[in-house]
């Protein structure tokens, strides 16, 4: 029932929808599931889910304070350093990786974040279930659809050693540029 209301969602949300005053997504825990009206890479296909992200995430040594309304808002204003969906999306629309602050942390800078943030707002859509395990949920989709855009427990997707390949040369570049301001 949970896994449908992702797969099948009756409605997908537009950026401009998720960070106006009345956001409709819960401060709940639960799995959020990511399309794509514009494929953000060849050998991707548009309007199917791409990415399932939980809020919050597992800990077993302390507890999260994240939750669905955080995670989605995030994932379409924050950084590639905070978002492992934004910083894949990223690498495949070829932005441009960096080092930034101390240099541990890697995101496109502020003019390709916004560049992102963009590209989200007029590509990505989401939907949501709340669900009190989410990471339970979580695992269980990984495991039965074709997720490409998911990294962790999904490396026997077919796109993940290309996607791995292409976050790689990102650090690598960045890795090789001077720091950014």
């Amino acid at each position: 029932m949970a896994a449908t209301a992702l797969t099948n969602p009756t409605r997908l949300w537009a950026a401009q929808e998720v960070l106006s005053r009345s956001n409709p997504v819960p401060a709940a825990s639960g799995v959020y599931g990511w399309y794509f009206e514009q494929a953000p890479h060849p050998g991707l296909v548009a309007g199917r889910m791409l990415y399932v992200g939980i809020a919050p995430r597992y800990m077993a040594n302390r507890t999260s304070t994240q939750n669905l309304r955080d995670r989605v808002r995030y994932h379409f204003r924050g950084n590639a350093e905070g978002s492992t969906l934004r910083k894949s999306l990223g690498c495949l629309l070829d932005l441009e990786l960096r080092r930034v602050g101390s240099g541990k942390r890697m995101t496109f800078g502020q003019a390709g974040e916004a560049k992102l943030s963009q590209w989200m707002a007029d590509n990505a859509r989401v939907c949501w279930v709340e669900h009190e395990e989410p990471w339970t949920l979580e695992s269980e989709l990984i495991s039965q659809l074709d997720l490409p855009l998911n990294l962790d427990q999904n490396g026997d997707n077919a796109f993940h050693a290309q996607l791995k390949e292409i976050r790689a040369r990102a650090r690598q570049r960045a890795k090789e540029l001077p720091i950014s301001a």
